[in-house]
């Protein structure tokens, strides 16, 4: 029972990241042929589209997209010179920078976005099959049960 459990777990994780990777590269190069784009840029612009003044310092942005800052540095730079941010010294602190979004940059994802989304709904609903999608349900089924367990036993704990 439990080697037969195993190979079901690896059959469902193995599909989920199959699945994952194939819908990953195809949002993605609809995202690139629609507005340009890379996931990347793409998240970069919605984060800054979502903080307040449309800026964020670059640690708090490179903590958020999880990007080392050098990967972060390029990655600005790289959208500076497309002009869908700028780079400015940090009012708050001398040595720091933030990235502010800029108006052709909220453009292009006010753009995007709809696409994006169309992208993402197609490609899940379309793209994947039966087999993949039963796959799928196990793993997140599984996993929705394990964390609610989790949280009902960390909210039903004792505080001390």
């Amino acid at each position: 029972m439990t080697e037969s459990l195993s190979t079901d777990r690896t059959t469902a994780w193995r599909a989920y990241i199959e699945a994952s990777q194939r819908l990953f590269t195809q949002v993605e190069e609809d995202l690139r042929a629609t507005s340009g784009l890379s996931f990347a840029d793409y998240h970069v612009l919605v984060l800054l589209s979502e903080a307040p003044g449309q800026r964020l310092r670059m640690g708090e942005l490179a903590d958020r997209l999880v990007f080392s800052p050098s990967r972060l540095t390029y990655q600005v730079s790289t959208m500076q010179r497309r002009g869908l941010v700028a780079r400015q010294s940090c009012p708050d602190d001398r040595r720091g920078s933030e990235a502010v979004l800029t108006a052709a940059g909220l453009l292009t994802l006010r753009e995007a976005a709809p696409h994006h989304l169309t992208s993402v709904r197609h490609h899940l609903i379309d793209d994947l099959d039966d087999a993949e999608i039963a796959c799928l349900t196990r793993v997140f089924t599984r996993l929705g049960t394990r964390l609610r367990a989790v949280r009902d036993a960390s909210t039903t704990a004792p505080q001390e």
